[in-house]
């Protein structure tokens, strides 16, 4: 049950929320936007771990706002308690540099992070609102079920190979096939689950937008390398797309694609945002569907908002394959619920691979 329904089975009220900052200044600034919203309503501050396994059960909130920087019991410690006794929708408030443990959160069970601001804080008051917000309404929809800890190791069972699955790609490398993926609140999570199940000699490049900072998109291209049989980076400019290769758009700017001496490469461009953010999935489902034509597949992942519905519909149109994550499976049925009317397939998680494995086998065929 979300945060919503929980409030609506209950009584009509704001959604309660449970701030755990240890800095003083934050936590007013936190409450402050939190209270002035009208949506939500702070029913408890904590400045420390301890004290936030506390209040937890003293208040029973819909929601916790957790800072990772805590003494006494640190943030990822504080999560775990919260996730395996307690469990309900978490946003992280993240320090600037904090990629790493940030991520780690998202893989024990965070639904989302907002990125605290650098310098006088209430000066940047306005940026924090609006995220935080944003990050709130996306928790309070978010499905419970689908927020277990997820901790990916390397050697999980992937896809059974057969040997039509994983035909050598063109001489020069190029991939015959390309996949792009959509992914926002929830994608993290869903993404440690589809990449690691893609076999290495897939002969597609698959390309991935996650809505977060530049910063937190290069940690996210490392630690699915970490865990996967393809290969994984962060998307660079300028530079040739390969098979068996998965590139994760950098935050902060679009991907796209050109054709240079007949090779296709990555074009990273600085381009006004799309339905609010950049990276945005229809610029780079365009792109796919530019240059690939039938030979491309659209996947849409769990999120909040409409990016990537008309890029799948795109993708569509020129003949290639489409899938959107099923509501059961997904945190955040959003993206994939607007996405769904151009979908040839509505999937839970652990199809999407085999789908993808197997629709890139089935064109190869028809070649």
């Amino acid at each position: 049950m979300s945060a919503c329904e929980r409030a609506a089975a209950g009584r009509a009220r704001p959604a309660t929320v449970l701030v755990v900052e240890d800095s003083a200044l934050m936590r007013e600034l936190v409450v402050e936007i939190i209270e002035g919203s009208g949506e939500f309503r702070v029913i408890a501050e904590a400045r420390t771990g301890y004290e936030a396994i506390r209040l937890l059960h003293e208040h029973d909130p819909d929601l916790v706002t957790l800072d990772l920087e805590l003494p006494d019991l640190g943030g990822l410690d504080t999560l775990g308690y919260i996730m395996s006794e307690a469990p309900r929708p978490v946003v992280i408030l993240s320090a600037h540099g904090g990629a790493e443990p940030t991520l780690r959160a998202l893989d024990y069970g965070a639904v989302d992070f907002v990125v605290k601001p650098g310098g006088d804080e209430r000066r940047n008051v306005e940026a924090l609102q609006a995220r935080l917000l944003d990050a709130l309404r996306a928790a309070a929809m978010a499905q419970i079920a689908n927020l277990p800890v997820v901790i990916p190791e390397r050697g999980r069972p992937h896809v059974r190979r057969r040997r039509r699955l994983v035909r050598t790609p063109a001489a020069d490398g190029s991939p015959a096939y390309a996949v792009a993926v959509a992914a926002s609140t929830g994608g993290p999570r869903a993404l440690a689950e589809l990449i690691p199940r893609l076999p290495a000699r897939l002969a597609a490049a698959v390309f991935v937008v996650q809505h977060m900072p530049a910063r937190f998109t290069r940690s996210l291209a490392d630690r699915l390398a970490g865990v996967s049989s393809v290969r994984v980076q962060e998307a660079a400019p300028d530079e040739p797309v390969r098979a068996g290769c998965v590139y994760i758009a950098p935050g902060g700017v679009h991907l796209s694609l050109a054709r240079h001496d007949g090779r296709i490469t990555m074009q990273l461009e600085e381009t006004p945002p799309v339905w609010g953010v950049r990276p945005a999935a229809d610029v780079l489902f365009a792109a796919v569907a530019r240059h690939y034509g039938p030979r491309s597949v659209g996947v849409v992942l769990t999120g909040m908002g409409r990016d990537g519905a008309e890029g799948l519909r795109a993708i569509r149109e020129v003949g290639g394959w489409t899938i959107a994550q099923d509501r059961e499976s997904s945190v955040i049925f959003g993206m994939p619920r607007a996405a769904a009317r151009y979908a040839r397939e509505v999937l839970s998680l652990d199809r999407i691979a085999p789908a993808i494995v197997e629709r890139v086998a089935a064109g190869l065929e028809l070649r």
